[in-house]
């Protein structure tokens, strides 16, 4: 699942760089089967993350479950057809949008056997505390809904579809199966860490979090934009605290646990800015900040736990050092500068948009380009330290 997922953080942003540079550059855009923004909406919510969140569950759960480990029959098939629904769908952007609906049809079908294969799980054991794996069993099977969504509106070409596939999408599925993961991580990989602190792990910010996140949801679904401040405001105030009470300035003196705690700031900033924007379009009617809260979260967020999770976990599952070279650590930093720049396109006169578009996709490409390179070897690999996997 890890190798899927990493072959799509540079194919999804280089097929996303080629149509910038078609559209802002040359000005000659080429023509896909479907509105480029729609498509990217596809490959950065339903395209790239599931790999990485059934690779990751697949192997915690029987660990946070005391169960055994899932059999490669049932993970397998999962990766196959949601491999192959993703070159289904890059085939059908340069033909037919029914190819597309081909592919989205694959991954759906992948995804419910890796889906099943984590209920499993959780029904034939009989851990008392499944808290975290249920919310990321709800959370998967509404990213499933809002895949089938995307399928209807290519099917039908209704834009409700299209903004279930988004909002929910981002809403009820990514942030919270990343948030949950996190609370259910940091605090373990930080204890775990140089910097031996044990931090709480407390339940509120879970609760806070994941009904603010079905809050925004449900408003950006009614078209009522200007109260999102209401849900936006808790998320913000959660988020900083956890910041604050899980040591983010002491985490710095150890990457790998910092890059997780900045992903946490930036949870708390892409709330901070979804909620001023909010409360702009209610008094004035004006939405200020354009998309950058939308990539403060997707960027600053989803990416930056991710980068930090995948490469920890692939150390550790390939029975490396967890401690990654000097320039896997530069990674992280360009990360940073991708979300900014993305940010900034927003809000930086309309002149420089395209070209901190052009930046920022370049600078995503500077980061997992390299990271795909060392570390997609490791996954073709037997373990370095001679255990098995």
């Amino acid at each position: 699942m890890f190798f899927g997922g990493a072959l799509q953080l540079v194919a999804a942003m280089l097929w996303w760089l080629i149509d910038l540079v078609t559209r802002f550059g040359t000005g000659q855009p080429i023509e896909w089967s479907v509105a480029p923004n729609a498509a990217h909406i596809y490959l950065m919510i339903y395209g790239i993350f599931p790999f990485f969140m059934f690779g990751f569950l697949m192997t915690t759960f029987p660990r946070w479950m005391a169960a055994k480990e899932i059999r490669a029959s049932r993970y397998v098939p999962a990766f196959v057809l949601m491999l192959l629904g993703i070159v289904f769908f890059y085939a059908g952007l340069s033909s037919n949008k029914y190819l597309l609906a081909a592919g989205v049809i694959l991954t759906l079908c992948g995804w419910a056997i890796a889906w099943h294969a984590l209920l499993q799980v959780v029904l034939h054991t009989q851990t008392v505390d499944k808290l975290h794996p249920i919310i990321a069993l709800v959370a998967l099977s509404l990213g499933w809904c809002g895949a089938l969504s995307y399928l209807g509106w290519l099917l039908s070409e209704q834009q409700v579809w299209l903004n279930f596939a988004l909002q929910g999408g981002i809403w009820l599925f990514l942030l919270p199966v990343f948030f949950t993961v996190g609370h259910r991580m940091i605090p373990f990989f930080t204890a775990s860490s140089a910097l031996r602190c044990r931090i709480d792990r407390p339940e509120w910010p879970l609760t806070v979090i994941l009904a603010s996140s079905a809050g925004h949801a449900a408003l950006q679904l009614a078209g009522m934009s200007e109260w999102l401040w209401l849900v936006d405001a808790p998320l913000a105030f959660t988020a900083f605290y956890l910041a604050y009470a899980w040591n983010l300035l002491r985490s710095l003196a150890v990457p790998m646990v910092a890059v997780l705690h900045i992903g946490v700031a930036w949870l708390g900033l892409a709330a901070l800015l979804f909620g001023v924007q909010s409360a702009t379009l209610m008094f004035s009617g004006e939405i200020v900040l354009g998309l950058a809260p939308l990539h403060a979260l997707t960027i600053g967020f989803f990416s930056t736990i991710l980068l930090g999770m995948a490469t920890r976990v692939t150390l550790g599952h390939s029975g490396l050092s967890i401690n990654p070279q000097r320039s896997t650590l530069w990674l992280f930093v360009v990360l940073q500068i991708t979300a900014l720049l993305r940010v900034l396109s927003e809000v930086l006169p309309a002149e420089w948009r395209a070209t901190l578009y052009l930046a920022a996709a370049i600078a995503w490409l500077v980061c997992f380009l390299p990271w795909l390179i060392f570390y997609l070897p490791t996954y073709l690999k037997p373990r370095a330290d001679g255990f098995p996997g």
